[in-house]
């Protein structure tokens, strides 16, 4: 145990984000760098080493916390970073992106504010790479099998991970012009910077793992020569298809899926760009979707200049304390303000879109909403609250619907869904046709990245069962996992 008294004594501090004023003029993560060092020590000394830890079953992962967090605590950084990597291929993302279940279901919430977890999971890493402590681990010896992994994201990347370490040659395709999926084009700058993934994808090339960017498959490689030249494939495609909102006026300019408009933000900084196409300078911004993406939506209008911004969200307000439905040690709808929301704009519950109002030249100028409540279990309109505000630009942030069948890959393939529309897969994530795998949000459906993680992991467990006959690999979860993380 790190600190028998350290959750008595000590009382919670989370990492110093710089000021508004000064964060919103660049694209740097917004927190001060450094400050967690001084105070992180004693962070980790909170945990209480319970004899039953739930953060492990709030973690996908099964991240062994109470492990990592005594060694953070003696500042025995190199024995941390091993722990941490035990369980988890890239603790530097889900440190600074994961919501955090882990603290959720942390003991010490139940009556005090929860250990912070996060914070020193990504302390951790940060360390391990200033220390030199991340290395290739290349396999000791090739088994002669080769695997195709399609897509590049937290999945994918996960899944070519444990597979090269297993000894097979991997290939990993992305459509994208780099590597990285959603957490390079999705994910903006100031939440993430892409150093992270960039040396990340350095080790796994260190490691044998080869990359081929700019390759679609379904429509430049076909499924049928990607099963003629690779002994498996892993699907890990994502679920990309954007939902969207049907109403009157959806066709003006100005109104974009946030995948449309978040990866040209990112194309500047990774300078493809001197300014993004699709800019918020000077416009009223409205943002549908009140969830993660709406708020990177919400910063990156921040950054761009926008005159004004506003969240629109269907649901009600969550409450700021746990719902009764919702106890420890489940994840809970809470009200969240992310750092974006600190930088400005307002948000707006309880409403509805009701159509869009364009210009003489066809583009989106107003938009209009009506309040909505719940009555015997169904959103209904309120008479009387319709209204209209300003938008110059408009983004829906309103989720995913599944993953891309346009480009012929789940065609290709023959690949059965389930009954949620995603790639149906079994105990082993295997999918209906022989040697094709499936993991992370394709075969899920929209989660999160700690999940994407656990499953690219469990995947590859399954892809080294099939060509080798057994697997010393992990598997954390199972397909049929479901949890309120998602």
């Amino acid at each position: 145990m790190a600190d028998p008294k350290g959750f008595l004594s000590t009382d919670r501090e989370v990492a110093e984000t710089r000021p508004v004023s000064e964060r919103v003029k660049d694209w740097n993560e917004v927190y001060v760098p450094g400050s967690l060092l001084p105070i992180i020590s004693k962070q980790a000394g909170r945990c209480m080493d319970c004899g039953i830890p739930f953060c492990h079953n709030g973690c996908p992962l099964g991240n062994l916390i109470p492990e990592w967090n005594d060694y953070a605590y003696r500042e025995d950084w190199s024995a941390a970073s091993e722990r941490l990597h035990a369980t988890n291929n890239f603790p530097e993302f889900t440190g600074r992106l994961c919501p955090a279940p882990c603290e959720s279901a942390c003991v010490l919430g139940i009556n005090q504010p929860a250990v912070t977890i996060k914070n020193v999971e990504v302390s951790i890493i940060d360390k391990a790479w200033d220390n030199g402590d991340v290395v290739p681990q290349a396999p000791e010896r090739l088994s002669g099998k080769t695997v195709a992994v399609i897509g590049s994201g937290p999945a994918g990347l996960a899944a070519a991970q444990q597979l090269t370490r297993a000894g097979h040659t991997v290939v990993v395709y992305e459509r994208a012009d780099r590597i990285g999926g959603l957490l390079r084009y999705g994910i903006p700058e100031f939440k993430m910077e892409k150093v992270h993934i960039n040396r990340r994808i350095e080790q796994m090339r260190a490691e044998g793992t080869k990359f081929r960017t700019g390759i679609e498959v379904g429509r430049d490689i076909t499924a049928t020569d990607l099963r003629k030249r690779f002994d498996a494939v892993v699907v890990a495609a994502g679920a990309t298809v954007s939902r969207d909102l049907p109403v009157p006026g959806r066709e003006l300019g100005g109104i974009h899926f946030a995948m449309e408009y978040l990866p040209l933000a990112n194309k500047v900084q990774e300078g493809d760009f001197l300014a993004p196409p699709i800019t918020a300078e000077g416009k009223h911004v409205v943002v549908i979707g009140g969830g993660d993406t709406g708020a990177d939506c919400v910063g990156t209008a921040h950054r761009q200049g926008a005159a004004s911004v506003t969240q629109l969200e269907i649901m009600p307000r969550p409450g700021a304390e746990r719902a009764a439905h919702q106890p420890w040690p489940t994840f809970p709808m809470l009200y969240k303000v992310t750092s974006a929301h600190e930088e400005g704009g307002e948000r707006v519950y309880s409403v509805s879109t009701t159509h869009f109002e364009g210009d003489e030249d066809g583009n989106v100028r107003f938009l209009h909403l009506v309040e909505v409540e719940f009555v015997d279990g169904k959103l209904s309109q309120k008479p009387g609250t319709e209204r209209k505000i300003p938008a110059q630009l408009v983004t829906l942030a309103m989720g995913f619907t599944g993953t891309d069948q346009e480009n012929g890959l789940v065609e290709q393939f023959g690949l059965a869904l389930d009954e949620r529309g995603n790639i149906a897969r079994d105990a082993d994530f295997a999918t209906n046709v022989d040697g094709i795998f499936v993991a992370g949000d394709a075969g899920r459906g929209q989660s999160l990245i700690v999940w994407a993680i656990a499953e690219g992991r469990s995947a590859a467990r399954g892809v080294d069962r099939y060509l080798a006959g057994s697997s010393a690999l992990p598997a954390p979860v199972r397909p049929t996992d479901r949890s309120l993380t998602v």
